[in-house]
């Protein structure tokens, strides 16, 4: 089974991941993985993108579409793979389907888990970190006992990154850069949209419902 998983922050693909490579036997193949794997290896693209993290740049569009050659030539991608957090915009799918077609490779399916925004935006902001002893808790699925004290009774706070103008930045950018994206993977047919404001065992049943 070979899977691209998509979803706007917060929609819970992480949640998925894991259950569906365990379903399918399949390496998880993630965007920051995969530069650690390439760097702590030595590959070509590998020490290319350290070069560029190094001096705190980004990583080009190049580098990582070499990166990700690298890792789907690699024995274990050939029963299958899940791709999550490439690709991101049309470019890079556009690179992604030109290393397939080098590779010989097809998709089952794109994966799109979707969530209305204003179910996201609690989900992206309701996170609380202890400052005492760093637990983590969230306002709608791992709430504290008392508001706004930990179990170990240190206050809790909101991280900066957590806010609803950040949050409501990332879902925006996220936005943008994949419409166009999903579109050039809908007119191939490979899209695959499920309902993510559901119970996790609802959604992973209908994934592996649209995938057959």
């Amino acid at each position: 089974m070979r899977i691209i998983l998509m979803g706007g922050p917060g929609a819970g693909k992480g949640t998925q991941a894991n259950p569906l490579v365990e379903r399918f036997h399949i390496p998880h193949i993630s965007t920051g993985d995969m530069f650690r794997a390439a760097i702590k290896e030595g590959t070509a693209m590998g020490l290319k993108a350290k070069s560029f993290m190094d001096a705190g740049g980004l990583v080009p569009d190049e580098v990582t579409i070499g990166i990700v050659e690298e890792r789907l030539a690699q024995p274990d991608c050939a029963a299958g793979f899940l791709l999550d957090g490439f690709p991101r915009t049309l470019a890079q799918g556009s690179a992604l389907a030109e290393i397939l077609d080098r590779l010989g490779i097809k998709l089952d399916g794109v994966i799109n888990i979707e969530v209305a925004h204003e179910v996201l935006i609690p989900r992206l902001t309701g996170r609380r970190i202890c400052r005492t002893c760093g637990s983590s808790y969230h306002m709608v699925f791992n709430k504290p006992e008392k508001e706004g004290v930990c179990q170990c009774g240190g206050e809790l706070y909101q991280r900066s990154d957590d806010t609803i103008e950040t949050a409501e930045n990332r879902l925006n950018v996220y936005n943008k850069q994949t419409e166009p994206l999903i579109a050039f993977y809908e007119e191939k047919g490979l899209v695959k949209r499920i309902n993510g404001d559901q119970p996790i065992d609802k959604v992973f049943q209908d994934i592996l419902q649209a995938l057959g």
